[in-house]
């Protein structure tokens, strides 16, 4: 910003402006204009410079009216106050020109003290504002700058984030046969699902980028998998007591990785991850492991991912079953074969059967199996 050191004086009398012009030469570059055409001149070429404008009110015929009107077309009263100096008295003049946008009138004939004062304490005022101004002009640069390199790492972490989840699913798949296929499967029905949720459920304040976070670490819900026994994992037969007790402790062997993995994560990533894996075998009657968690204490992420494993589960292959049909699959979950679920999230599931079954799978689908 250009510094102001410049007064504009506007007055048809020479001897006025010669008087004005005593006062404030010590200080300031003086300009001086006998008309409204020099005075708008002067403006367009040294506003950026100009600390304020005295402005006869009446000269040649005319008032200071057309100055003002220019001035604040081009926003230049923004940073140069103008002083209107007028003989006349009435309150009218007075209201006219400050709604006009004068910053102050000074009555003839004026004490030259007076004068000087007030002329000075309104560059001042007005160098202060635009001072601040300028340093929130500047901050506001600065701050757009730190956004955008922050967007830029958020960006980046985000990009990190779903890498990293693909890593682990390949690595899943690769240990793990009953993923083959089916990770987008599972991310695209949570993905419908929390949709429905965050629209018809507002209570659970779902916001687009926890429904995407949801959706994305609903693949790594059975991480913990990886560290259990293949002994257990492929076992095609019924497990016993003791297996099954050892294969639910696979959430909190799947929070466990999670915990190793946090620095790769943004904390919100990290958070419903951990929610997932450690409770997404929660069942809304507290009937669910590995904490027995009723009704609400069930984190809503874990809720939603919770139905759609059951069902993901029915509708997929294992080793001790075939894949039942998405019908099949849509009915026993409704019935209650899968366990108690959440009357909102089940109202959710309801409403979202005709676009999962519109999703594409390779898995065959049979009828005549056993219940998972």
């Amino acid at each position: 910003m250009a510094e102001r050191h410049k007064i504009l004086i506007v007055d048809d009398l020479e001897s006025n402006r010669m008087i004005m012009v005593e006062i404030f030469q010590e200080y300031y570059q003086i300009l001086e204009a006998s008309d409204t055409d020099r005075a708008l001149q002067l403006l367009e070429k040294y506003h950026e410079e100009i600390a304020a404008v005295l402005l006869d009110w009446y000269f040649l015929g005319e008032d200071g009216s057309k100055v003002l009107a220019a001035m604040k077309e081009k926003n230049w009263l923004d940073h140069i106050p103008v002083l209107i100096v007028t003989a006349e008295h009435s309150a009218e003049l007075e209201k006219r020109c400050i709604q006009m946008g004068a910053h102050d009138l000074i009555r003839k004939p004026f004490d030259l003290d007076v004068m000087k004062n007030r002329v000075n304490n309104s560059i001042s005022l007005y160098q202060h504002k635009n001072q601040m101004e300028q340093k929130v002009y500047e901050q506001g640069k600065i701050l757009m700058k730190q956004l955008s390199v922050m967007k830029m790492q958020a960006r980046k972490l985000k990009k990190v984030n779903e890498t990293m989840i693909d890593i682990v699913c390949n690595i899943l798949e690769r240990n793990y046969p009953e993923f083959i296929d089916n990770v987008q499967i599972m991310r695209e029905i949570t993905r419908i699902v929390s949709k429905k949720v965050q629209r018809n459920y507002p209570e659970y304040k779902l916001t687009d980028k926890e429904v995407a976070i949801i959706s994305e670490m609903s693949s790594l819900r059975d991480i913990g998998k990886l560290l259990i026994s293949d002994h257990v994992l492929y076992k095609p037969a019924k497990l016993t007591k003791e297996e099954l007790d050892y294969m639910k402790s696979h959430t909190a062997k799947g929070c466990e990785i999670m915990r190793m993995m946090k620095d790769l994560q943004t904390p919100l990533y990290h958070k419903i991850g951990m929610e997932i894996c450690q409770y997404h075998h929660e069942r809304y009657d507290g009937n669910g492991y590995p904490e027995g968690l009723k009704g609400d204490e069930i984190p809503i992420s874990a809720q939603i991912v919770s139905v759609v494993d059951a069902y993901h589960a029915l509708i997929s292959e294992r080793v001790y079953k075939r894949a039942y049909s998405r019908e099949k699959a849509y009915y026993m979950i409704l019935g209650g074969e899968c366990g108690v679920f959440s009357p909102k999230i089940m109202e959710c599931f309801r409403m979202s059967r005709e676009e999962m079954e519109q999703i594409d799978t390779d898995t065959d689908m049979y009828t005549d199996t056993e219940l998972l």
